[in-house]
């Protein structure tokens, strides 16, 4: 049986992790990338926990292998066919135990040789997060702007031409604020987001530069690293502009076009407002908001939403940044991102 150190791991080229835990396993956090060939389903699981917890260790290890038994060939078989395809193939589970000892000492019976990830997803996490502080590129470039003015676009753009972006919204599957889920999924925890990053990191690592959103500390369930943010605080400031007639329509074309027909939405816009009406204080502005809102005039929602709570939050963030702030006109995409790109080739600390 071949084993391999997540260092190894992370140098093969043509690498396939291979998850054998089971799919509630995998689903809630796994090396990006892998291909989930479960040993045992979700129940299958928690019946051998149960058995292990009244009955003991040997009890509990002969009904997994009467579990495991029926299904060799076709776990055999998924793997060869990953390895057939020119993958290499590489076996994990959770701490690198019994699960992936078993599935690849049945592949190397079987005559193919496929390594085993030692100290499986536990080992591979360690390592990234010790990693991750040293990969972050020198300089930050930072992208503030109040909401709505278009900071994933323009973000989107710079990636398109080949910038180094590190799209933390992205990564955390969360936009950011009390609406940030909406359309998304609930969000990503922090082991998949710290994944996440970490394979981000190995796309940009030889930039002397990453740009990214001005975040908070804290994108939904995520917390960002310690060391990025303080590269985010030393960095190139830029700051983009736009006018609230375009910031509203961008805000009501990403956040309330795609879902007017769900029968979700009018009762999810008025739970998050009842978050922000409790911050906002003013019974005139809140009884402004439920005006609207009971009227369904989503637009003038979010333009009482801009100029009463979010506008007046983000400038205060503002004074955080010591640095001075380049303004960039944001009211067409394109023109953005390609001013940001000339004001970069300026910054000689930036690409030098």
């Amino acid at each position: 049986m071949r084993e391999i150190t997540v260092d190894q791991f992370i140098q093969l080229n043509n690498a396939t992790a291979v998850d054998v835990r089971s799919p509630g396993e995998f689903k809630e956090f796994h090396i990006p990338g892998s291909v989930n060939i479960p040993l045992f389903t979700d129940e299958e699981r928690a019946r051998i926990g149960t058995i292990y917890k009244q009955e003991g260790a040997n009890i509990a290890k002969w009904k997994a292998m009467e579990l495991v038994s029926p299904k060799i060939p076709s776990l055999l078989k998924d793997i060869k066919a990953l390895h057939e395809i020119g993958a290499e193939p590489v076996i994990y589970c959770w701490r690198g135990g019994m699960r992936s000892k078993a599935v690849a000492t049945f592949i190397a019976f079987a005559g193919i040789s496929v390594p085993r990830l030692i100290g499986g997803y536990r080992a591979y996490r360690q390592y990234i997060l010790e990693k991750i502080p040293f990969m972050l590129p020198e300089k930050a470039v930072t992208l503030h702007g109040m909401t709505g003015v278009g900071k994933t676009d323009v973000l989107k753009g710079l990636h398109a031409k080949g910038l180094p972006v590190i799209d933390l919204e992205e990564l955390a599957g969360h936009r950011g604020s009390i609406f940030g889920t909406f359309g998304l999924f609930p969000g990503n925890n922090q082991k998949t987001f710290d994944s996440l990053l970490f394979k981000s990191l190995t796309e940009i690592i030889n930039s002397s530069f990453f740009i990214i959103e001005a975040e908070s500390k804290r994108i939904g369930k995520v917390v960002l690293p310690d060391e990025l943010l303080r590269k985010k605080q030393l960095g190139t400031n830029i700051y983009l502009q736009a006018s609230m007639t375009s910031r509203v329509e961008r805000i009501y074309h990403d956040y309330c076009l795609p879902y007017l027909d769900e029968d979700w939405f009018h009762e999810k816009v008025i739970e998050r407002l009842s978050y922000i009406k409790k911050r906002i204080k003013s019974h005139e502005i809140n009884a402004s908001l439920d005006d609207a809102v009971t009227k369904r005039a989503y637009k003038s929602v979010i333009l009482i939403l801009l100029k009463e709570y979010y506008d007046p939050r983000y400038a205060h963030k503002q004074m955080e940044y010591s640095e001075p702030f380049h303004l960039i006109d944001a009211e067409n995409t394109e023109s953005a991102v390609l001013d940001i790109m000339e004001l970069i080739q300026t910054q000689t600390a930036l690409v030098h």
